[in-house]
């Protein structure tokens, strides 16, 4: 029950208490030595009625020492007393007293005891709560006392002790509202000052709460509890965690004894071990350390939840149950947080879960999500006891309800979990229930996949290793059986996304060293269904390997069937042999595998060995008579072998004695039915109904089909071909009714209905009998070529050209498409794929009669033709084919056998046309050669007709140049002698020019200037003179190209000569007088420009002569 340690005194303090007895007699009591049992100092002080600071002062020194017991005694001996001698007045100190002590019993009682407890039995303690409510009487005495006597005492005390029991009972408001009370008159209360802190913290006001915590250390380093602990707090929060550990070591430093600090650095040292970053010694070391230090912390105070807690969840790592369970125990009892107890209540959950008391572990679970309802550890912990409990709805409401708002949590791990239950097929659900909740999973593992960027590659995640994932997260990329999962939930609408799942479960498998087989398997079914027998067998010949490996009763199962995978893709690989052993290992190692069995008839059957394949399929079901896959495949052996009578009874049989909703059977009833309804030849009204009777039938199977599984695309296509070919109307042989053209349209009319039938079942079947049947429908309608469109898809894809039933399809609409075009071309396209139908039946005499038939038509089509629209070449190919196809009719018509699939007489009819057709022959080629003689010599005519025209116009061009080139000269010479001509006159300038200066006065000229001028002084005169000489000279002349001068009129020259103002005038206007614009201005007769000239004034009358020269 003592929970504090002994402080030593300072050295050299001497500590003691002097008690009066009497007026004489004074004892002294030291300190230092006081005895455990306090009685004889309690009668002491009840003999000397002592005041009440040494009663308090006694007490505060056992409680120091760590005897509360004895505090304790000696305070309510203190109240007894005061109260016996009626001084009550004096005991709101010792009430304080009191109260505190029961708050510092409350610091080590448990808040919960369990009633059920395996470890930790709590029940002879007291509950915290009694504690609290002895405390809270005794401040309330406390302050009764105060209110009766009237005195004046300091209400500090009872105000921190009030702050301190409202902060233990988390009323923090009023904790804080009494803490501040005593700061307004104690500013530096160490107490309140930590109080309020704490309170801070509490509300995650991290720097407020650092800034009086580190106020606390600077009033009283030596402080207790140590304000060094809350200031790490602080700064952990804050994200200083080396400035918090920093704080808590010195903690440490100052108080080996203290828990809290170690507690701290031991938390710190377990999450640095789990750094992946780190190397392994070093986060072993930590985990080493992070270990002792929670040890220590709990050895110190083994009452403190969160050292339980932290020492619980080491012991749960090592497997250590027992001890685990006991310390899950004392945190849920002595918890004063919510986290800390919901967090116990897990872990004694886990230990539970792992002993196997599911039971318990479920409540414990249930406790903590009751406590925290969006605790993720909690919920899962739940689930899965939901799980055992085969109560499946409730786990999926208890993990929806963490994951969805209000306050969705986002885990992954949940939404993994939920996932996988909602893939899971559970009793009770329906077929449309199941399929939503699949849909439901699959959108919750494509959140987790685009989190966590699965399916792409897994060497990065977004720039960053994968190692940079946390552990959870990176388990929940490598589980395998979660990508088989998703795999599952694909497998029948997305193969792509199986695959990818599927191959990287695969990779996951293989990094572990040991490869699943099943993956292996389920990848190359995959790719068989894709049509890459090649890489399937690859697939399974490795997971026959890595099956080989296993246990036997588990390899086994394993090998036989990926095995008989491995035969299938042998078969279609065409490795008949290796197929054929792999099925003779299978039934050797198990005689009655019937599918192998069926695979070998279907070998024997492709081999043409009949009456093998037969035997083999009679002793399956000999041994396994109501295996229906096994009376499936027979069925289709008797339609392609047998006579339709045999198989009616066998397909009767099935749906009779053993399963009527058999839908392969229903499907080959409406098949048989409808072709034996179809083929029949009799004639009248009993065969008429007869016939519509099988009809009717047909469409009964294919519709009852179609009510059993309405995804069924074979028995939509049975009751599209019924529609399309009016089974029931024309095609039963009834009475038409109305004309002709509403006949066709109600033939368009089904058709187009079939069309839309077909278009849905195209998209469910990828078989080639679905584009011929779209061919079908064209025909019937005249759409040739989307006809034609569909059967070469059909031919092409699915039967690579060896189909004779499409060939002669597609032989049929060519042949109607070059009736209908009157198109030779076309006619020859119907010939070419009946010879090919030809070349893979040689016998086949309808071929032949067809093949006759498409010749003579051609021939007759061509005489039909006028002789524009046809080639002699195309006319001569057709007779010679005439002429092979009397040959056939001939052949045809005198054929021995007796019976035959055409008529003879029609053949011989067909021989006697053509005989009167060739003897048109030598005419038609007659008239086409005419024709064509005659079309040559007008192509010829035309031809030279236009060459001549041709040529003409060529020789009036020619002509044209010659005329233009001689132009070209003349004009050439006219500018040349041009330019000599104004040469001629640019030297006549000159000279004229140079003798006008020579006379000119220059006395005259000086005294103008000087008058012009002002006062000068002579040299300038002189100058000024001689630049206006330069200027003027400038102005009557301009030198051309070659250096020579032009010279002005004589009219001009003159005014410049005798009239000195309008000389100047003319001076002045010289920047806007017109530039001589000369022939030598253009193109040199070298293809040159001569250099830029300065400009030069000319007279009106030497322009207006002269307008050659301007531009």
């Amino acid at each position: 029950m003592n929970g504090h340690t002994h402080s030593p005194s300072p050295p050299g303090a001497t500590r003691s208490i002097d008690i009066e007895i009497g007026t004489q007699e004074v004892i002294t009591i030291e300190l230092d030595n006081l005895d455990s049992n306090p009685s004889d100092l309690v009668d002491l002080l009840k003999e000397g009625q002592c005041k009440v600071r040494v009663w308090t002062r006694l007490a505060s020194e056992y409680w120091r020492r760590g005897y509360l017991d004895a505090a304790e005694k000696i305070g309510h001996a203190a109240v007894e007393s005061f109260n016996d001698n009626g001084v009550t007045a004096s005991l709101p100190p010792v009430y304080s007293l009191l109260a505190n002590i029961q708050i510092a019993r409350a610091r080590n009682a448990p808040k919960v005891i369990l009633p059920n407890a395996r470890q930790d039995d709590m029940s002879n303690e007291k509950a915290k709560e009694e504690y609290y409510r002895e405390a809270a009487q005794m401040l309330n005495s406390s302050e009764r006392a105060v209110t009766e006597s009237g005195e004046g005492f300091d209400p500090t005390l009872a105000f921190l002790t009030r702050g301190i029991q409202q902060l233990a009972t988390r009323s923090m408001d009023d904790a804080l509202r009494t803490f501040e009370g005593v700061m307004v008159q104690k500013p530096t209360n160490v107490v309140a000052l930590l109080g309020k802190a704490r309170i801070l913290y509490a509300r995650r006001q991290y720097p407020q709460a650092l800034k009086l915590f580190q106020q606390v250390l600077q009033l009283n380093p030596r402080c207790l509890p140590d304000p060094r602990i809350g200031i790490g707090l602080c700064l952990w929060a804050m994200n200083y965690k080396e400035k918090a550990k920093v704080a808590w070591q010195r903690s440490v430093d100052l108080y080996p004894d203290g828990w809290a600090a170690q507690l701290l650095l031991g938390l710190e040292a377990v999450n640095s071990s789990k750094d992946e970053s780190k190397e392994v010694t070093e986060r072993t070391q930590a985990l080493v350390m992070g270990t002792k230090l929670i040890e220590t912390a709990f050895r110190a105070n083994n009452r403190a939840a969160a050292a339980a807690n932290a020492l619980c969840e080491l012991l749960l790592m090592k497997g250590n149950y027992g001890r685990a369970l006991k310390l899950s125990e004392r945190t849920i009892q002595f918890a004063d947080t919510l986290s800390i107890l919901t967090e116990g209540y897990i872990r004694a959950g886990r230990v539970c879960h792992a002993e196997g008391s599911y039971v318990e572990a479920g409540k414990h679970y249930s406790a903590a999500s009751d406590g925290n309802p969006k605790h993720v550890l909690a919920a899962i912990g739940q689930a899965q006891m939901q799980m055992l409990n085969d109560e499946w709805p409730a786990a999926i409401h208890t993990l929806d309800t963490l994951i969805q708002p209000p306050n969705p949590q986002k885990s992954l791990e949940a939404t993994v979990m939920l996932a996988s239950i909602r893939s899971h097929q559970r009793p009770g659900v329906s077929s449309s229930d199941m399929a939503k909740e699949k849909a439901r999973a699959r959108d919750l593992f494509d959140r987790v996949a685009k989190e966590l960027h699965l399916y792409e590659d897994h060497s990065t995640l977004n720039g960053h290793s994968i190692q940079s994932l946390p552990r959870s997260l990176r388990d929940i990329k490598d589980d395998m059986d979660m990508h088989a999962e998703v795999a599952r939930l694909w497998q029948d609408d997305n193969l792509d996304r199986t695959s990818r799942a599927l191959r990287e479960a695969l990779r996951i498998s293989e990094s572990t060293g040991q490869v699943d087989p099943r993956l292996l398997n389920n990848l190359g079914l995959l790719q068989h269904l894709e049509g890459h027998p090649q890489e399937a067998r690859q697939a399974y010949e490795r997971a026959l390997t890595s099956a080989a490996g296993l246990a036997s009763d588990v390899g086994e199962g394993m090998s036989t069937s990926i095995l008989y995978n491995l035969a299938r893709a042998y078969e279609d690989e065409g490795s008949e042999q290796l197929a054929k052993d792999a099925y003779d290992k299978l039934l050797a190692r198990h005689p009655e595998y019937v599918d192998a069995k069926i695979r070998q008839a279907h070998i024997l059957v492709d081999i043409n060995r009949q009456n093998e394949a037969h035997e083999l399929l009679k002793q399956a079901l000999s041994s396994q008579n109501n295996n229906m896959n096994l009376r499936a495949y027979y069925t289709y052996f008797l339609v392609n072998s047998t006579s339709p009578k045999v198989t009616k009874e066998f397909v009767f049989a099935t749906l009779k004695d053993h399963d009527k909703h058999d839908l392969y059977s229903l499907c080959a009833a409406g098949w048989i039915m409808y072709n034996q309804a179809r083929e029949s030849r009799e004639q009248g009204p009993k065969a008429v109904e007869e016939r519509k009777q099988g009809f009717r039938r047909s469409a009964e199977f294919y519709e009852k089909a179609l009510q059993l599984d309405p995804s069924c695309a074979f028995a939509a296509q049975g009751l599209a071909i019924v529609t399309a070919e009016d089974a029931l109307g024309s095609l039963a042989g009834g009475v038409l009714q109305g004309s002709s053209s509403e006949e066709a349209q109600k033939r368009f009319k089904n058709a187009r209905d079939a069309l839309d039938v077909f278009a849905k079942v195209r998209e469910s079947i990828n078989d080639g009998s679905v584009y011929v049947n779209i061919g079908h429908c064209h025909y019937v309608r005249d759409e040739f070529d989307r006809a034609i469109e569909s059967y070469e898809t059909a031919s092409k894809r699915f039967y690579d050209g060896h189909n004779v039933t499409v060939l002669m399809c597609l032989c049929r609409s060519w042949y109607a498409k070059s009736i209908k075009d009157q198109s030779f071309q076309a006619m020859n396209t119907a010939l070419r794929y009946a010879q090919q139908a030809l070349h893979l039946q040689p016998n086949d005499k309808v071929t032949l009669y067809n093949i006759a038939m498409i010749q003579q038509k051609a021939a007759e089509m061509m005489f039909a033709l006028p002789t524009t629209k046809r080639s002699l070449q195309e006319l001569e190919r057709a007779i010679e084919h005439a002429g092979h196809a009397q040959k056939l009719f001939a052949s045809l018509a005198s054929d021995p056998s007796s019976q035959v699939p055409y008529s003879k007489d029609i053949a011989d009819q067909r021989k006697k046309y053509g005989d009167s057709m060739l003897r048109r022959a030598d005419e038609q080629l007659a008239q086409q050669r005419q024709h064509e003689t005659e079309t040559q010599a007008r192509l010829s005519a035309a031809r030279q007709k236009r060459q001549e025209e041709k040529e003409r116009l060529e020789q009036l061009e020619r002509e044209e140049m010659e005329r233009l080139r001689k132009q070209a000269e003349e004009l050439a010479e006219e500018r040349r002698k041009a330019r000599e001509q104004a040469l001629e006159w640019s030297r006549q300038a000159k000279d004229l020019s140079d003798e006008e200066d020579i006379d000119r006065p220059r006395k005259q000229r000086k005294t103008a200037k000087k008058q012009k001028g002002g006062d000068i002084s002579g040299d300038e005169a002189a100058a000024a003179s001689a630049n206006e000489g330069k200027r003027k000279r400038r102005g009557r002349v301009k030198r051309d190209n070659n250096g020579e001068v032009a010279e002005l009129p004589a009219a001009e020259e003159e005014e410049a000569l005798f009239s000195e103002d309008e000389g100047e005038k003319t001076a002045k206007k010289r920047g806007t007088k017109k530039r001589i614009i000369r022939d030598d201005d253009e193109e040199d007769p070298d293809g040159t420009h001569g250099p830029a000239r300065k400009k030069q004034i000319k007279s009106k009358e030497y322009i207006n002569d002269s307008d050659e020269d301007m531009d």
